[in-house]
């Protein structure tokens, strides 16, 4: 049995449209809880089993997955028949694993530190900045249309999900904006903004 924690317009709703793109909605229980917002709002839910009280938290038969790398992971490898991962032993699984890591390692937290207006040469040193990480992604969509090539993967869903939460902060490169078009005409991005403003009003 799959269950996957969720808040509306977080962290989570990346997960719940994974979850449409893989075509296995109706194979796991959501449960929405409320979490903390950066606006003061909301607060811990008792009926979300996340030690930290967050979003997304997946359960898969009493065995708890948590972290958006680690669950995107977790059900690319579940469900490989829709092919947004990639197996091992594929030539793209090298880069597909590592997208995966940069996001979390790289890319969110130099946009919470530009969103919060932190700057420090320790904090550049570590994670880079803005301007480096957008050249690290421009430089990949300007070779191909998707993070690892032709097609639309996971990668794609978890880099760009940043950029759905703050579409202003999307680099004015044309390789990203081209990219970010690409990826939310998808039907599953649609569809996922209809669950959430359903359920955030529920």
């Amino acid at each position: 049995m799959l269950t996957l924690y969720h808040a509306p317009q977080s962290r989570s709703s990346r997960i719940v449209r994974l979850l449409d793109e893989l075509g296995v909605l109706d194979q796991v229980e959501i449960r929405n809880v409320t979490i903390s917002r950066f606006d003061g709002s909301g607060g811990a839910d008792p009926a979300n089993p996340h030690p930290e009280g967050k979003v997304p938290l997946l359960v898969h038969d009493g065995v708890e997955i948590w972290e958006s790398s680690a669950i995107i992971l977790y059900l690319t490898e579940l469900f490989p028949e829709a092919g947004l991962g990639r197996p091992i032993g594929h030539r793209e699984r090298g880069p597909f694993l590592s997208w995966l890591a940069w996001y979390g390692d790289v890319m969110e937290p130099v946009m919470v530190f530009k969103i919060s207006g932190l700057s420090h040469r320790s904090l550049d040193a570590t994670f880079r900045g803005v301007a480096e990480m957008t050249a690290r992604l421009a430089g990949q969509l300007s070779r191909t249309p998707y993070i690892l090539g032709d097609s639309f993967s996971a990668a794609d869903l978890l880099l760009g999900s940043t950029f759905v939460w703050l579409p202003d902060a999307t680099p004015d490169v044309p390789a990203i904006r081209d990219w970010m078009e690409r990826c939310e005409a998808r039907p599953s991005a649609a569809r996922l903004a209809a669950y959430d403003t359903a359920h955030s009003a529920a």
